[in-house]
């Protein structure tokens, strides 16, 4: 017997260039680059992991830059937006820190007794952020950063789909251990049973096909226990017909791949202590991370991308 994923391991996006994501992310959100990688299918391509201080699963939001890349077009099938939770009284905050950086808001708008703030990061990828949930106790937060701890991101709060099949999207999502918790207007909230990230809305409502480039996200991975779990969710999900990856090896986890009839790919990503590569150091994303089986690589990797630099420094640096 399978068990319920207990909400979201990670989300990743497409974004330019990288020094860029890096500033928005780190400099202005405050959130930490845990680690500085490669893209496993491309190791000419970096592969950018944010989140709280070791990147416990349900903090984390991922990127692959492409400086060269097309810009995308947002539609059906895709994530739409990607959502942190922030403190219940840190909406005033992070109004005047983004507009300080000449970020364009939208809100607070409310939805289920919630405050959100809608903006797009450079790349064009949409973010919120969310207060009203109660802020997980079970990440370490980075409280090195820019942005005081009282008034910084938490952990992700859930995606918000689009999928050219709602019902096919949520019955994917019953499957895997998410329950219908509300509906309001073209917004139906599943739910999962853990202490973090654990929100997908599904949003039914007209919306042309969307384009991957840059500015959209790439895929949502949910937390399962165990690599042997994967490989019974794997038989299940290609019983159904589903489009299923095989089990693959991560480095930081294990995972596996699956292309849900409404369009939206959902990663199912093992349970660990984080993901942050530190090597035993402090300073986990500075550096280069290369996993052992492309260490060999390492010359060729470097002098092909670009080298980056992470803010530092603590407290409020709002200009």
């Amino acid at each position: 017997m399978l068990s319920d994923t207990l909400g979201l391991h990670h989300v990743t996006g497409i974004v330019g260039d990288p020094q860029e994501a890096i500033d928005f992310y780190s400099g202005v959100l405050g959130v930490r680059l845990v680690t500085q990688t490669v893209n496993f299918e491309d190791i000419l391509q970096h592969h950018l992991y944010f989140g709280d201080a070791s990147g416990t699963p349900g903090t984390v939001l991922t990127h692959f830059p492409d400086p060269h890349g097309d810009p995308g077009r947002p539609g059906k099938p895709q994530i739409e937006s990607v959502s942190f939770v922030v403190p219940a009284e840190s909406l005033a905050y992070w109004e005047t820190r983004l507009a300080d950086y000449d970020v364009a808001v939208e809100g607070p708008l409310e939805r289920f007794d919630e405050r959100v703030l809608r903006f797009e990061d450079p790349a064009g990828t949409r973010i919120e952020l969310v207060a009203g949930p109660p802020v997980p106790t079970d990440i370490e937060p980075w409280t090195a950063g820019p942005v005081p701890a009282d008034r910084a991101l938490c952990s992700l709060h859930g995606v918000s789909t689009l999928s050219v099949n709602p019902y096919a999207t949520a019955g994917t999502l019953e499957t895997l251990g998410f329950e219908h918790d509300a509906e309001e207007g073209d917004r139906i909230r599943y739910r999962a049973s853990g202490s973090r990230a654990t929100v997908v809305d599904v949003l039914d409502r007209e919306a042309g096909f969307g384009r991957e480039g840059t500015g959209t996200l790439h895929h949502v991975a949910v937390r399962v226990e165990r690599e042997d779990d994967l490989h019974e969710w794997r038989e299940l999900f290609d019983d159904r017909g589903y489009d299923v990856s095989r089990v693959k090896d991560r480095h930081f986890f294990h995972s596996l791949y699956v292309r849900e009839p409404g369009g939206i790919l959902f990663e199912l990503a093992t349970e660990t202590g984080g993901v942050a590569a530190n090597e035993g150091t402090n300073e986990p994303g500075e550096s280069l991370y290369l996993p052992d089986w492309f260490e060999r690589d390492r010359d060729l990797i470097e002098s092909q991308l670009p080298a980056l630099t992470v803010p530092t420094g603590g407290g409020d640096d709002t200009p």
